[in-house]
């Protein structure tokens, strides 16, 4: 204990607390502005008098936004590719995972080495369109989940924790007559709730976030929302619909901030929840002994 008082690591746990605060504030406060600027009256906005607290309080910008019947559909869209993606995903990256993470399999080097290369070179946008749409994707609410179910990083998390489960219990579980699926539905699965959690949250922020491969892949009527958010930030959406001469531009950006706050809040809602789960995955595999 005595060691731990020291100044020096006095010091360095107050610089590292420091950095932690400034990171911190770096992230919240503009959130925190863009909830102010959607909460605020456009005279405030005009003027340049919002910073961290709404002046003028008025949801105007969150009525119009839930006027807008698109946006509900949009969301509702996003809510099927993230839970649906992400259940896919989940299970494609534990069948490749498992059997990657046995040393014993034949291949199981040049499989690696095939799945690291893919995760710093991939063939571009163009081949990558020509596949989906050979493979009649195109149109198709499956263009935004299969081509992107399995992410090499996420892949690899996995591997490295089913590798720290001892190779005892699966000896064990085969002479009680299990068979490999039997060993990863029964044990291997059941043990790795931390590892699933911090796969499963990074996969469903890839959904929910995704909007470029909607606009590559989809039609109108199957756009995520944040697709519906990029077209309003870009002035193609509702904008000139809820704006009036005068306050045209007020109105505009305090729109743009309610669907950003609406778009984001759930996926940032579901971080507390997954926290310890989080902490606990992302050190997987960091520290052997």
């Amino acid at each position: 204990m005595r060691a731990y008082k020291t100044r020096s690591n006095f010091l360095f746990n107050l610089l590292v607390n420091l950095v932690m605060l400034t990171s911190l504030m770096v992230c919240l406060i503009p959130f925190i502005y863009m909830i102010a600027l959607s909460l605020s009256s456009p005279k405030a906005i005009i003027n340049n008098e919002v910073f961290l607290w709404p002046k003028g309080f008025n949801i105007k910008a969150y009525q119009q936004i839930f006027s807008y019947p698109n946006f509900f559909h949009a969301y509702g869209n996003t809510i099927l590719y993230t839970v649906v993606g992400t259940a896919i995903s989940l299970v494609m990256m534990i069948l490749f995972a498992y059997p990657l993470s046995k040393s014993k399999l034949r291949g199981h080097k040049a499989l690696m080495k095939l799945v690291i290369f893919s995760m710093f070179f991939t063939g571009g946008l163009i081949p990558n369109y020509l596949l989906v749409s050979s493979l009649h994707l195109v149109n198709t609410r499956w263009a935004m989940l299969l081509p992107f179910a399995i992410n090499q990083f996420n892949l690899i998390l996995l591997i490295n924790f089913f590798r720290t489960i001892p190779d005892d219990l699966e000896e064990a579980a085969i002479i009680d007559g299990l068979d490999y699926l039997g060993i990863l539905l029964r044990i291997v699965l059941p043990l790795s709730g931390a590892a699933l959690a911090t796969v499963g949250l990074y996969t469903a922020v890839f959904f929910w976030n995704d909007w470029f491969n909607g606009l590559i892949y989809l039609k109108s009527s199957q756009f995520p929302v944040m697709l519906f958010l990029r077209n309003i930030v870009m002035g193609t959406s509702m904008v000139g619909d809820a704006a009036g001469a005068g306050d045209k531009t007020s109105i505009a950006i305090s729109i743009k901030s309610a669907v950003i706050i609406t778009s984001t809040l759930p996926i940032i809602i579901l971080y507390p929840f997954l926290q310890r789960y989080f902490v606990k995955g992302i050190m997987i595999g960091a520290v052997k002994g």
